[in-house]
């Protein structure tokens, strides 16, 4: 045990040495090979007095000698046979462990060699991914020559197969885009995973070992095989070479920083490891735009070689049966391939990826190769010179697939070699916002989105499919966050100039290109108007409306908005936003097509709602007649407000209701207004974990108040427990009479939501106060990071400064959320001007007090 002590102390200092070793850090390759040489020393010492019957060999990453600080330590234990060694075995294990280093390890005999090649490929694979390190060499020999033994074409096809499979599922899990704003540098797409599963595949077709006894990786001894037998041409293999070295330095430095096993490269860690390669703390954005590139290289490494080993295991097809495209091109069995000594100007990589679209084919492996390095070629001579566009704009006429076709011209670089405009888009991201992919990535999942709605049967996929210049809308999509990296704020105005730039240049007319500069113009403005303000204001509605010179261009912007939400991320498109965008589209298409304003709209569904009401008796007339806004009865349901009368007729002094909808559990509170209330109902609901995106105040003539809240459980992001409901109106009730002490009740539980904060909110983010001008009232919108009990210290605060807040609207964008409120006076007035920057200054200083 001393002498185990004695190795462990060594080692750890040891492996500091390495850990801590500047120079070492800065080359990733030799950090990977310097550590596993150490490992594999330490183990040779741990063990060498032993007299070891078996082999005993590194597997993955240790095997490949690429391994990062805190990667797993993967060991195998060879037998001719395991029986009897059980003790062999243990005292191996547990030496190791004592000398500090914590193998995980696997015990394997010959007989394994069959039974895993049925059972278990991912066990399979370690078989032939092994390094021996000391014991018994002739069992290690044997075990070499036996592995691919049972081997038969029929197994390789099958297990190759399973491997295709396997990624597809690993995608699905970690993402299948090389530009994923948070990836995992191991299993995200671009990630090391795609090169192993490469080599793991090279190694099993061609039954050969890819470890080499000498002092390189992996991966540097299967480049120079791929190189060697002309796979991948010298710059090729160099692109690729230096892609791995960046996503493994980012692995080392990620394990570094977090001093333990992470693979997750959260925004967090970017920043760190930015600084960490020389990159300045404002400019750490241009160390993940390099990561990006490198992590498509190697997704387009992985994506080229996989269907390449597809071709060679299909089954063979007659050249008779292919199909002759043109001069150029020929089509087999859904595979496009280029003739011999055809130079690839652009104009012919775009009828290349015409027929692609056209023909719902793939490009082979020869021309995918020869597109990728034709566009390498343009960036260091510009030499791919810019010649037609027409097979550009038959692409985006082309009845599917456009989407499809776009997303891989962008992974193989035609895309932004073909638009320069588009170039600086590739890998441009804004940290801490809710996006999930880089700007380029979501722009081509926004463009996959719109053209799905072609299959779906819904109101929105009729509306496209009648659409009858669906390039224009294809166009729109490409272009509306072009400029963002000129200018995040005002992007939607620059990318207008640029869309009229590009068009020009690609020979539209000016028709066309008013109208994809109205879509990019405003592709921000519907979904700003349905989700922050009150879509039953008739000065908002019309508004609005005043943008559209006709209803043509209103289809097409609610078709973009819904294209752009969509594709921010799967949390982002929800019911309630498609519900709010769906009324905005519906209420001003009425107004468009009947030439009437927003007052006229909304005096007759006022008109309409009376006219179909089964009950209509003086209460109810009454009722409705009480209460201003015309909002209450859209959203509210006939028996609903029955019930509301009902309530009040009966001298309730509070009523509460819980309902499921939409994703949202409701609650409405029934009762006298009072000094701060809408404060006061915030408060209550945020100390029982409830996240607040939508709150309406409805107030009767009389001081009777119908407040609507639309929340959600905090932790799940669902619907609120029914068993939460009493505590919830316990505390409702306590509130309004003024005997909840919610100041108090939120120190109590600061802790728990300290906890909850680091969990939910990641980024601290800025604070921004906007005043816009209405015709009744003032509108105020709040940026801010989201927090816990947010609108209770924002409506709290607003009650101090003497403002009455007659609608609020919350919407949450990831992390961030932008609250607006229509505001009046104490005396039922504006705000004047005079006072925004006293409201302003003291919301800022609140909403910063909880950051």
């Amino acid at each position: 045990m001393d002498r185990a002590l004695k190795l462990k102390e060594k080692f750890l200092e040891s492996r500091e040495r390495v850990f801590d070793d500047p120079e070492l850090q800065k080359d990733p390759i030799q950090f990977c090979i310097t550590y596993s040489l150490l490992v594999e020393e330490y183990i040779v010492k741990a063990l060498h007095e032993f007299h070891l019957n078996c082999a005993l060999a590194s597997v993955g990453s240790f095997s490949r000698r690429e391994l990062s600080p805190f990667s797993d330590i993967d060991v195998m234990l060879i037998f001719d046979k395991v029986a009897g060694n059980e003790k062999l075995i243990k005292d191996c294990v547990t030496i190791l462990w004592d000398s500090g280093i914590e193998v995980s390890h696997t015990v394997r005999d010959f007989t394994d060699i069959k039974k895993f090649l049925k059972e278990d490929l991912h066990a399979f694979t370690q078989f032939f991914e092994t390094r021996f390190i000391l014991g018994n060499a002739k069992v290690y020999n044997d075990w070499r020559k036996k592995v691919f033994e049972p081997l038969k074409d029929s197994h390789k096809k099958q297990l190759i197969y399973e491997f295709f499979e396997d990624v597809k599922m690993r995608y699905q899990k970690f993402g299948d885009s090389a530009k994923v704003l948070e990836p995992n540098v191991k299993y995200t797409a671009g990630g090391l995973r795609d090169i192993q599963v490469v080599e793991w595949i090279y190694s099993l077709k061609n039954e050969i070992f890819l470890t080499s006894q000498e002092e390189i990786t992996q991966t540097e001894y299967f480049l120079q095989i791929i190189k060697e037998n002309k796979i991948l041409i010298p710059r090729a293999a160099a692109r690729l070479y230096e892609s791995f070295k960046l996503v493994i330095n980012t692995r080392n430095h990620l394990h570094l920083i977090s001093k333990h096993k992470n693979d997750r490269l959260e925004f967090s860690y970017q920043e760190k490891i930015a600084s960490a390669f020389g990159y300045s703390a404002d400019n750490w954005q241009a160390f993940m735009k390099k990561y990006f590139e490198a992590a498509n290289v190697i997704k387009r490494f992985s994506r080229t070689m996989i269907k390449r080993f597809e071709e060679e295991v299909a089954q063979h097809i007659s050249d008779y049966l292919a199909i002759q495209l043109d001069e150029d091109f020929f089509l087999k069995n859904g595979v496009i391939s280029i003739g011999e000594k055809v130079s690839l100007s652009l104009s012919t990589i775009l009828r290349a990826f015409y027929y692609r679209g056209l023909y719902e084919a793939r490009f082979d492996e020869n021309l995918r190769s020869q597109i990728i390095e034709a566009v390498f070629d343009h960036e260091e001579t510009r030499n791919l010179e810019h010649q037609s566009s027409v097979f550009f704009r038959e692409i985006l006429k082309l009845p599917k697939n456009v989407g499809k076709t776009l997303e891989v011209m962008n992974e193989l670089g035609v895309l932004a070699a073909f638009l320069p405009e588009f170039k600086e888009l590739v890998g441009f991201f804004q940290p801490g916002v809710y996006h999930c992919y880089t700007a380029d990535e979501h722009t081509l999942i926004a463009l996959n989105n719109l053209e799905n709605l072609s299959v779906q049967n819904h109101f929105m996929g009729k509306l496209f499919s009648g659409i009858p210049r669906k390039d224009l809308l294809y166009l729109s999509v490409l272009f509306h966050d072009i400029a963002k990296p000129i200018s995040v704020s005002g992007h939607e105005i620059i990318g207008a100039e640029i869309a009229n730039s590009i068009m020009e240049r690609l020979g539209f007319d000016q028709k066309e290109i008013q109208a994809v500069q109205f879509l990019v113009r405003h592709h921000l403005t519907m979904e700003q108007v349905a989700f922050r303000r009150n879509l039953n204001d008739p000065t908002t509605l019309n508004n609005f409306a005043a943008i559209f010179p006709n209803t043509d261009w209103l289809d097409l912007l609610y078709l973009l908005t819904y294209a752009d939400l969509s594709a921010v991320s799967q949390v982002v498109w929800t019911q309630w936003k498609s519900d709010l965008l769906f009324e905005l589209y519906r209420k001003t298409k009425l107004m468009l097509e009947d030439r009437i304003t927003g007052q006229e709209l909304l005096a007759a569904s006022m008109q309409e709602f009376i006219s179909s009401a089964e009950r209509y008796d003086d209460s109810f007339k009454d009722h409705i007649e009480s209460i201003d806004d015309l909002g209450y009865v859209h959203h509210f349901t006939q028996d609903e407000i029955n019930q509301h009368i009902e309530e009040i007729e009966k001298g309730s002094s509070v009523s509460i209701f819980f309902k499921e909808d939409g994703g949202f559990t409701s609650v409405t509170i029934i009762t006298r207004d009072s000094d701060a209330l809408l404060s006061r109902l915030c408060g209550a609901l945020s100390i029982n974990d409830l996240n607040i995106h939508d709150a309406k105040i409805f107030t009767r003539k009389d001081g009777i108040v119908i407040d609507t809240f639309n929340v959600t459980d905090f932790r799940t992001g669902g619907y609120v427990d029914k068993l939460r409901y009493s505590k919830i109106e316990n505390d409702l009730n306590l509130a309004i009479f003024n005997q909840l002490q919610i100041t108090k009740e939120f120190s109590k539980i600061k802790s728990k939501w300290w906890r909850l904060e680091n969990k939910l909110f990641k980024r601290k983010g800025r604070v921004k106060i906007v005043f816009e001008k209405h015709d009744k009232y003032t509108i105020i919108d709040v940026y801010s990071p989201d927090r816990l009990g947010l609108l209770y210290q924002i409506t709290k605060k607003m009650n101090e400064l003497g403002l009455s807040i007659y609608f609020a609207k919350i919407a949450t964008q990831g992390d961030n959320v932008v609250d607006a409120f229509y505001i009046l006076d104490r005396n039922r007035k504006k705000i004047s001007k005079e006072n925004y920057e006293l409201i302003s200054v003291e919301l800022t200083e609140t909403i910063n007090e909880m950051l």
